[in-house]
């Protein structure tokens, strides 16, 4: 029997067996590299986090990658649990996009358990920014070890953030190089027009109001770059509320300064605040976001980056439409 099976074999057409070879070779490659074998016309599937991250990738991505944020819409980022749910996406991801800069701990750690073995986890954070210029304040002292995480805000940096997204996609997915650069090059000049626009919305607001007192420490690479100043950020690094002795000190840093305005954002929600303003005079303004997008038809990071000039520029006393002239809308309407 086994000596028909050869001759059999041995007699067989050449392009038959070099068909049958192909095949053999197929299969084996498709078990050792699933990620980048994926069917024709399927799309990439990514996981990401924060929801302006989620924009951000969306917005590169456009129709060829299926995009889904682990974190929702206006959840606090830093104290959110995935739920069982969540390892079920994170299982099926070909890329995992994080801020990173130790921001989302709990998703990390899951992620490392349940993703495929080449689905790669990509720390937009840590790839953008040295650890020397890692910032550190209130909310996130340095003897705690662990950075403020909130680059987005300075849009330098989201336009670094854009590049590497960028790169990782045309890496998994090279046949569509060419969509994903044209999307990254309109999505830049629409974040170059928003710079811009920050820049003049802090230019209209008078010098000495060009201070930030914040519930939670959003900004800090932000206002360096666009010329303002954090004064104060109300919550603790352990996301509590803060003690008498600190509320006593803001309260009087806030007089000293004379701030007119404080922000909050109805992420953080706190009683606190609306004390420090009664108490000192100043403004309470609760809308600021830093991570949490507005409603159609600005649902996008750009669009909470133009609410959040509009409202921090007429708080100040500079110019509420200094921002307007922006478009707001995603690539894919």
């Amino acid at each position: 029997m086994l000596l028909s099976r050869q001759i059999k074999i041995s007699g067989m057409k050449r392009p038959q067996l070099l068909v049958s070879t192909a095949f053999v070779f197929l299969v084996i490659l498709l078990i050792l590299n699933p990620a980048n074998a994926e069917e024709p016309g399927k799309n990439m599937s990514v996981v990401t986090t924060v929801p302006p991250i989620t924009n951000i990738v969306e917005n590169v991505g456009g129709t060829y990658v299926n995009v889904v944020g682990i974190v929702p819409n206006g959840v606090d980022s830093h104290t959110f649990e995935p739920v069982p749910a969540d390892a079920k996406t994170l299982a099926a991801a070909d890329i995992i996009f994080v801020n990173g800069l130790d921001l989302e701990m709990p998703t990390i750690k899951l992620a490392e358990k349940v993703k495929k073995f080449d689905a790669p986890i990509v720390h937009l954070g840590n790839k953008t920014l040295r650890k020397e210029e890692w910032q550190y304040d209130f909310s996130f002292p340095r003897e705690h070890g662990h950075p403020n995480p909130h680059l987005w805000p300075n849009i330098a940096l989201t336009i670094k953030y854009v590049e590497i997204i960028r790169d990782y996609l045309v890496e998994f997915d090279p046949l569509h190089k060419d969509a994903y650069e044209a999307n990254v090059s309109v999505y830049i000049s629409k974040l170059k027009q928003l710079d811009e626009a920050i820049f003049a919305c802090v230019k209209s607001i008078p010098e000495s109001n060009r201070k930030l007192v914040t519930y939670h420490d959003s900004f800090a690479y932000f206002a360096p770059r666009y010329g303002m100043k954090v004064i104060a950020a109300i919550q603790p690094a352990s996301f509590t509320e803060p003690g008498p002795r600190e509320v006593i000190r803001i309260i009087e840093q806030i007089k000293n300064e004379k701030i007119p305005a404080i922000f909050g954002s109805e992420v953080f929600p706190s009683k606190i605040m609306a004390q420090i303003a009664r108490e000192s005079g100043a403004r309470f303004i609760e809308e600021l976001s830093d991570d949490e997008l507005p409603a159609k038809p600005s649902d996008s990071f750009i669009g909470m980056m133009v609410n959040n000039m509009t409202i921090m520029s007429e708080a100040l006393g500079g110019d509420p439409d200094c921002a307007a002239n922006v478009d707001t809308r995603n690539l894919i309407h």
